[in-house]
């Protein structure tokens, strides 16, 4: 199939304004895929990117968007795993934000039965963060009790499931009630308002002080000293984000004490090597649950291309529940 015009979002480098342009699309190389996008997923990546605070790498498209879902329109001639016309999601190495998108084939997964091809866009990049950095790195088991920080969020929302998924005992962290309600009908046990109570002081009550095997950080600041609080002896706490700062003054006991390992990682910054392993440890150990409707994707609020900005706005007014997407 032959696309003759692409249509995708610039940046103004005077003024980081936002456009829509046309040009030709980019042809695939020998192992990638050419999707047309029905959605593409808005990530704080983005935000931090539009603000020129989080430059692409010198290989990656300077068009914003990490993931999107749609149809394969072109295929690489060493493409295998898929076909002309297959519903497909995938990480980008940007350019998402765009009508037509390229993707390597190891970071493409067909769309899981229980989904329609617009809630896919919100699967790569919180999929592969979440197995990533809770399974992969902290090593997370079945059985284990597993602190989600941030959990309406679109990582959040969807790792709460997935966590659930695997058998593990699932504890929150959400802005407001109603977000702590909805994050509990997901399969957290208990999700805390941070914004009236304390989460240690709740997992205490709950008798989980000391007790929380792993957790998923996206805040950092004053909540680095708090999880060390809570986690178990041999606990395994991963950062993903610091979004109350990088810095903080931390009492460092409880980890000599409990033998804690604090970690952290970007997705980005990794291999198409090391992404293409997360995508098939994801098709072997979370395809049949995708497949089934156990884990679910929040959507919270439908853009259109033009309104690009102004969905980067609502993601850094910290209102939505889930993920925002973008529709060309």
């Amino acid at each position: 199939m032959t696309v003759l015009t692409r249509r995708y979002v610039h940046i103004d480098e005077a003024d980081r304004s936002l456009s829509v342009q046309e040009d030709r699309p980019p042809v695939p190389g020998a192992e990638e895929v050419l999707i047309e996008v029905a959605a593409a997923g808005v990530n704080r990546a983005d935000l931090l990117q539009w603000k020129g605070l989080y430059p692409p790498p010198p290989d990656a498209s300077p068009i914003i968007g990490l993931e999107v879902s749609g149809r394969v329109v072109a295929c690489g001639e060493a493409v295998t795993d898929f076909e002309l016309g297959d519903r497909v999601c995938a990480l980008t190495h940007g350019g998402g934000y765009a009508s037509h998108a390229i993707a390597p084939q190891g970071q493409t997964l067909t769309v899981p039965k229980a989904f329609d091809l617009n809630e896919a866009a919100a699967l790569p990049e919180a999929l592969l963060t979440v197995w990533h950095n809770l399974f992969q790195r902290a090593g997370l088991r079945a059985g284990e009790n597993v602190l989600i920080h941030g959990g309406a969020s679109g990582i959040g929302t969807l790792g709460v499931g997935i966590c659930k998924a695997m058998g593990a005992n699932v504890y929150s962290t959400a802005g407001s009630k109603e977000k702590c309600r909805r994050v509990e009908a997901l399969g957290a046990i208990k999700a805390f308002n941070y914004k009236e109570e304390d989460f240690a002081e709740g997992l205490d009550a709950l008798g989980l002080k000391g007790q929380i095997s792993v957790i998923l950080d996206m805040v950092g600041g004053d909540y680095i000293g708090r999880n060390f609080e809570v986690a178990a002896p041999e606990g395994r706490i991963v950062n993903i984000a610091f979004l109350r700062g990088f810095s903080a003054e931390v009492n460092f006991l409880p980890m000599l004490i409990k033998r804690l390992t604090m970690t952290g990682s970007t997705l980005r910054a990794q291999s198409e090597v090391q992404k293409a392993q997360m995508v098939r440890e994801i098709r072997e150990q979370l395809l049949t649950h995708l497949d089934d409707g156990s884990i679910k994707a929040v959507i919270d609020k439908e853009f259109p291309l033009e309104e690009a900005q102004a969905a980067l706005e609502y993601m850094e007014s910290g209102v939505h529940m889930g993920k925002i997407l973008l529709r060309p």
